[in-house]
């Protein structure tokens, strides 16, 4: 298992062979963060696509997913469009992207989302009611594009090829974590998380035991995690330990704090780096338009 940080190749046609890649289009947590200060880790919330195995996976669609439909949409051009839109949940930092994503506005193209009960409501009424007058022009139930939305009820389940297993986090409604398994590695993507100090979950400790790349939320210091304890979000220095003692081989601080602007970052992931230095893992943060092939050996 090796990686590669690459800039994006010329476009590949859906459905090819072609190496595992995983493309950051929104990191930041809870609202988009535009402006000066952030323009090196960028400032769309959570967002990130995956191409394995000739799946096309789209894992949360906050306001990073406007950038990638209209990346696809110069891509393929007149080809179609099939991918699955995987959510851990429905709070808006997650979603705010969807009535955006220009591939739902063509009728060729094929979008499956995939998800859990949003909060109190089914998954279909949650995506409906932000796209609902006085909220939005474009209602959901009028969208060209050929739209399935699945409720998950079980914790695996596959994608094509792709085996991917979930499990439930700590944070503020039903929200889940998943892991995909691809023919180079695993990938975990736990964006909104509690890691907690003296507390290990361990459906989340088990679920990214071995991870070849564990994306995870990471928005707290120790200083600003005492304030917000029961917010739902990860104090980052915890996830560095608890990634460390989980055996993870790349490790990627993400849902930045909308507070945090990119030199923040970069002493975030100088201490981070400090801490995991015994071990034998890569720590970075998450940064809008990076995009990570990984290699089978």
């Amino acid at each position: 298992m090796q990686f590669e940080n690459q800039t994006p190749p010329a476009a590949e046609s859906h459905g090819s062979r072609a190496p595992v890649r995983l493309k950051f289009w929104g990191v930041r947590g809870s609202i988009p963060t535009p402006g000066a200060g952030t323009v090196k880790f960028g400032g769309n919330t959570t967002c990130i696509e995956l191409r394995a195995d000739g799946e096309h996976v789209v894992l949360d669609a906050g306001s990073g997913a406007r950038e990638l439909g209209l990346s696809l949409a110069r891509e393929f051009r007149d080809k179609p469009i099939a991918l699955t839109m995987l959510l851990t949940h429905t709070h808006w930092d997650h979603i705010q992207g969807f009535p955006f994503f220009v591939p739902v506005y063509q009728p060729k193209n094929h979008v499956r989302i995939l998800g859990y009960e949003g909060a109190h409501h089914r998954l279909h009424e949650t995506l409906e009611g932000q796209m609902e007058s006085p909220y939005f022009s474009v209602a959901l139930k009028e969208l060209p594009g050929a739209i399935h939305i699945e409720e998950l009820k079980g914790f695996t389940f596959k994608i094509g090829t792709l085996n991917v297993r979930s499990t439930v986090t700590k944070h503020p409604g039903h929200t889940v974590a998943y892991r995909v398994e691809t023919s180079a590695g695993s990938i975990c993507f736990v964006p909104d998380h509690e890691t907690s100090p003296g507390e290990k979950h361990q459906g989340v400790f088990d679920l990214i035991r071995g991870a070849d790349v564990l994306i995870m939320d990471s928005q707290y210091t120790p200083e600003e995690y005492v304030q917000k304890v029961g917010w739902g979000h990860g104090c980052y220095e915890e996830v560095v330990r608890l990634a460390c003692e989980a055996g993870v081989k790349r490790l990627y601080l993400f849902h930045h704090d909308p507070m945090h602007d990119d030199a923040f970052i970069e002493n975030m992931v100088a201490r981070a780096r400090e801490i995991a230095h015994p071990h034998d893992i890569e720590v970075d943060a998450a940064r809008e338009g990076e995009q990570v092939v990984l290699v089978a050996k």
